[in-house]
């Protein structure tokens, strides 16, 4: 698991939490994978978790020491109005919602130019309009409370353009952008916000049932983002990440005072992300006279 700050009674979650200290976690996409796990994590620390799926039905079966602390709600991300109701039904059964775990998603695996119309436009509705549609719903609820804890499940591709995932990216890029950009919007007033970054986990995300892969397959791409998707079938379900202590380690960041504006998981992600920063910060400096060679003059003089 990653190394987290140690938490203490005056650090700990705080007014992010009802009287007793419990809190109540609204996760999507929790059947399976990443969302089952984290739904099981909080409740085994004494949360109250509302776990939606598309198909909720079998999820009391996946969680059975959950009682009255679940509430199992059939929630399609991209149908606004379904939202609205879950988060509606969530206050009304629990009083409050505590932490908001936007875990529903969609991959898609082929070269940008291989990738349909609609399965761009499919991505984005689940990746992005569908996370926008959570935060709409509860938003009013948390900013009443003035406090509350929101995680964007991203991915090492929301930092990294990896050749066969380019439109997954470019999903998971706009998610880190309006994540950042709330995160200073959202903290004064109290509410906390964290980008969580896996790389491979061992979770379904590689099935078909989760990620689509374009049919439509151009030779000249067969090194790039054909390997990539060469490399995705022969890693299915053999993923170094382990969803247990990922789920973990996610909980545990919302027992802290200041939790990171992103939380990276799994070796492969550290690596790519570190390596994509240490370029990037290269490529600035070798640039820098460029960049700054296109002010206007009387910036240049040092008038303001």
């Amino acid at each position: 698991m990653s190394s987290l700050p140690t938490t203490s009674p005056d650090t700990a979650a705080g007014s992010n939490a009802t009287p007793d200290g419990s809190q109540v976690w609204f996760v999507t996409g929790a059947s399976r994978g990443f969302g089952l796990e984290i739904a099981r994590e909080a409740l085994a620390r004494g949360h109250r978790v509302v776990a939606t799926a598309r198909r909720s039905a079998g999820i009391a079966d996946l969680l059975p020491e959950a009682g009255a602390n679940l509430l199992a709600l059939d929630v399609d991300v991209t149908d606004e109005a379904q939202v609205q109701q879950a988060a509606d039904a969530a206050i009304e059964r629990f009083g409050r919602i505590d932490v908001v775990v936007n875990n529903a998603g969609r991959g898609l695996l082929g070269a940008v130019e291989e990738a349909s119309d609609t399965a761009v436009r499919a991505a984005f509705d689940v990746n992005v309009f569908g996370a926008l549609n959570v935060q709409r719903a509860i938003l009013p609820q948390l900013r009443k409370q003035r406090s509350g804890h929101i995680l964007n499940i991203s991915s090492v591709a929301g930092v990294v353009g990896i050749p066969g995932w380019g439109l997954y990216n470019a999903t998971k890029f706009a998610m880190e952008g309006f994540t950042e950009a709330m995160s200073h919007e959202l903290a004064p007033l109290g509410i906390k916000v964290t980008l969580i970054e896996p790389g491979y986990f061992r979770t379904d995300f590689l099935d078909a049932s989760s990620l689509d892969t374009e049919a439509h397959v151009i030779d000249d791409y067969a090194s790039t983002a054909g390997a990539t998707r060469t490399h995705a079938a022969g890693v299915n379900h053999a993923q170094p990440g382990d969803p247990v202590k990922g789920a973990r380690a996610i909980a545990d960041v919302t027992e802290i005072a200041e939790p990171p504006l992103r939380l990276v998981l799994g070796s492969d992600a550290y690596g790519f992300t570190l390596a994509k920063l240490e370029t990037q910060v290269a490529e600035l400096h070798t640039w820098r006279k460029v960049s700054e060679s296109t002010d206007h003059d009387d910036q240049a003089a040092g008038v303001r």
